[in-house]
């Protein structure tokens, strides 16, 4: 499945959540609008399953699901691909792993560098932030807007802010160079579908669910 070109990348928020809640909260952020899912889980209680079952969900709607800091997972559930972050490994030895088609997504933090070197490396797409204060990732050092304008003159690849975005902070990320925006709190906290779709407007030519 091909990584979009624009729009609303949802990360999953599963502390203290069972995998049925979880998996209700991705299809409903899915019918939001969101255009990616990841799925992030810093305390899994069946990775395995829930991973699988988010794939089957998102593939019945065209969303492709990435699996955050694992390879294997990724493989074995039938994920898209996977993000990887400074600890997370190597984009050419991912890519080994799971196939030319794979998606690897990149968290390059404030670094530029990084972003043109995991863009030489054969990254699908990467991403910068926190922009913003975060609930999600709050001792994450932050990034500057500055960083997404030379993103966009220097790379070729899909550029992905995150931190703390909210539908009514996003629209400076997108001018700057931004062309997604990934998000946790600010679908999952409360009402996905509908916080979900309230980022739309943010994206020229998105389409708003009816």
């Amino acid at each position: 499945m091909k990584f979009p070109t624009t729009g609303l990348y949802a990360i999953t928020q599963t502390d203290h959540k069972a995998i049925d809640t979880i998996i209700d909260e991705v299809a409903a952020a899915i019918r939001g609008g969101a255009a990616v899912v990841q799925y992030r889980d810093k305390n899994p209680i069946d990775a395995v399953r829930l991973a699988r079952e988010l794939a089957g969900l998102c593939h019945r709607h065209d969303v492709p699901l990435i699996i955050n800091d694992d390879v294997e997972l990724a493989l074995e559930t039938g994920a898209d691909g996977v993000h990887l972050g400074k600890e997370d490994g190597h984009i050419i030895e991912a890519r080994k792993r799971l196939g030319t088609n794979a998606i690897i997504g990149v968290s390059c933090y404030d670094s530029l560098e990084r972003a043109v070197e995991a863009e030489q490396e054969g990254a699908t797409y990467v991403a910068f932030g926190r922009f913003f204060p975060s609930s999600s990732k709050p001792l994450a050092a932050p990034a500057r807007i500055e960083t997404l304008a030379q993103a966009r003159r220097a790379l070729r690849v899909p550029i992905v802010a995150i931190g703390g975005i909210l539908p009514g902070n996003g629209a400076p990320l997108l001018a700057a160079g931004a062309d997604m925006l990934a998000v946790i709190g600010g679908i999952f906290d409360r009402h996905p579908e509908q916080s979900a779709r309230a980022y739309l407007p943010l994206f020229k030519g998105a389409p708003i669910p009816s």
